[in-house]
Protein backbone atom coordinates (compact mmCIF):
# COMPACT_ATOMS: atom_id res chain seq x y z
CA UNK A 1 0.00 0.00 0.00
CA UNK A 2 2.54 2.42 -1.18
CA UNK A 3 1.34 5.86 -2.03
CA UNK A 4 1.47 9.47 -1.46
CA UNK A 5 -0.30 9.24 1.72
CA UNK A 6 2.22 10.09 4.47
CA UNK A 7 2.27 9.49 7.94
CA UNK A 8 3.66 11.26 10.64
CA UNK A 9 5.03 10.58 13.37
CA UNK A 10 4.90 13.88 15.78
CA UNK A 11 3.00 13.30 18.61
CA UNK A 12 -0.43 15.20 19.09
CA UNK A 13 0.99 17.95 21.13
CA UNK A 14 3.28 19.08 18.11
CA UNK A 15 0.71 19.70 15.85
CA UNK A 16 -0.89 23.30 14.78
CA UNK A 17 -4.10 23.96 16.15
CA UNK A 18 -6.62 23.20 13.09
CA UNK A 19 -4.31 20.05 12.31
CA UNK A 20 -6.36 16.95 11.19
CA UNK A 21 -5.02 13.76 12.49
CA UNK A 22 -6.68 10.63 10.73
CA UNK A 23 -6.49 7.19 10.70
CA UNK A 24 -7.95 4.77 8.15
CA UNK A 25 -7.78 1.26 8.57
CA UNK A 26 -8.11 -1.14 5.77
CA UNK A 27 -7.74 -4.89 4.94
CA UNK A 28 -5.12 -6.09 2.66
CA UNK A 29 -5.34 -4.47 -0.94
CA UNK A 30 -9.20 -5.46 -1.25
CA UNK A 31 -10.64 -3.24 -4.10
CA UNK A 32 -12.56 -1.27 -1.15
CA UNK A 33 -9.49 -0.73 0.82
CA UNK A 34 -7.50 1.00 -2.21
CA UNK A 35 -10.54 2.82 -3.26
CA UNK A 36 -10.81 4.12 0.38
CA UNK A 37 -7.27 5.20 0.47
CA UNK A 38 -7.43 7.11 -3.57
CA UNK A 39 -10.19 8.60 -2.21
CA UNK A 40 -8.87 9.96 1.40
CA UNK A 41 -5.78 11.36 -0.82
CA UNK A 42 -7.69 12.92 -3.20
CA UNK A 43 -10.14 14.47 -0.30
CA UNK A 44 -6.94 15.86 1.57
CA UNK A 45 -5.05 17.09 -1.13
CA UNK A 46 -8.19 19.22 -2.19
CA UNK A 47 -9.77 20.13 0.99
CA UNK A 48 -6.95 19.91 3.90
CA UNK A 49 -3.71 20.74 2.46
CA UNK A 50 -0.68 20.66 4.37
CA UNK A 51 -2.94 20.39 7.82
CA UNK A 52 -3.52 16.90 8.11
CA UNK A 53 -1.22 13.86 8.79
CA UNK A 54 -2.71 10.21 7.30
CA UNK A 55 -1.82 7.03 8.96
CA UNK A 56 -3.05 3.60 7.10
CA UNK A 57 -3.09 1.02 9.41
CA UNK A 58 -3.40 -2.66 7.36
CA UNK A 59 -5.94 -4.66 9.60
CA UNK A 60 -5.18 -8.07 7.43
CA UNK A 61 -1.38 -7.37 9.25
CA UNK A 62 -2.15 -6.03 12.59
CA UNK A 63 -5.73 -7.21 14.24
CA UNK A 64 -4.92 -6.10 17.31
CA UNK A 65 -5.21 -2.49 16.31
CA UNK A 66 -9.12 -2.31 15.62
CA UNK A 67 -9.67 -2.49 18.99
CA UNK A 68 -8.46 0.64 19.85
CA UNK A 69 -10.79 3.10 17.76
CA UNK A 70 -13.76 0.56 18.17
CA UNK A 71 -13.44 -0.49 14.09
CA UNK A 72 -15.80 -3.20 13.18
CA UNK A 73 -16.08 -2.74 9.75
CA UNK A 74 -13.37 -1.77 6.72
CA UNK A 75 -12.51 0.38 5.30
CA UNK A 76 -13.05 3.08 8.27
CA UNK A 77 -11.72 6.47 8.75
CA UNK A 78 -10.99 7.92 11.91
CA UNK A 79 -10.33 11.72 12.59
CA UNK A 80 -8.29 11.26 16.00
CA UNK A 81 -8.28 15.09 16.10
CA UNK A 82 -9.41 17.82 16.88
CA UNK A 83 -11.54 16.41 19.09
CA UNK A 84 -14.18 14.50 18.79
CA UNK A 85 -12.79 11.35 17.23
CA UNK A 86 -14.97 10.79 14.46
CA UNK A 87 -15.52 8.11 12.47
CA UNK A 88 -16.83 6.80 8.48
CA UNK A 89 -17.61 3.53 6.67
CA UNK A 90 -17.09 2.93 3.46
CA UNK A 91 -15.11 4.00 0.64
CA UNK A 92 -15.07 7.79 0.64
CA UNK A 93 -16.84 8.23 -2.57
CA UNK A 94 -18.96 10.73 -1.39
CA UNK A 95 -16.96 13.24 -0.55
CA UNK A 96 -19.83 15.74 0.47
CA UNK A 97 -20.74 13.30 3.11
CA UNK A 98 -17.60 12.73 4.28
CA UNK A 99 -16.54 16.56 4.76
CA UNK A 100 -19.70 17.06 6.76
CA UNK A 101 -18.78 13.92 8.87
CA UNK A 102 -15.46 15.16 9.48
CA UNK A 103 -16.94 18.63 10.26
CA UNK A 104 -14.76 19.96 7.81
CA UNK A 105 -17.41 21.32 5.84
CA UNK A 106 -20.89 22.08 7.28
CA UNK A 107 -24.36 20.75 6.19
CA UNK A 108 -26.14 23.03 4.24
CA UNK A 109 -29.07 20.97 3.38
Amino acid sequence: MNGPIAVSQNSDDDLPQGHYRLRLYVAGQSPKSLAAIANLNKLCEAHLPGCHSVEVVDLAKHPELAAADQVLAVPTLVRRLPPPIKRIIGTLADVDKVLVGLEIRRDEG
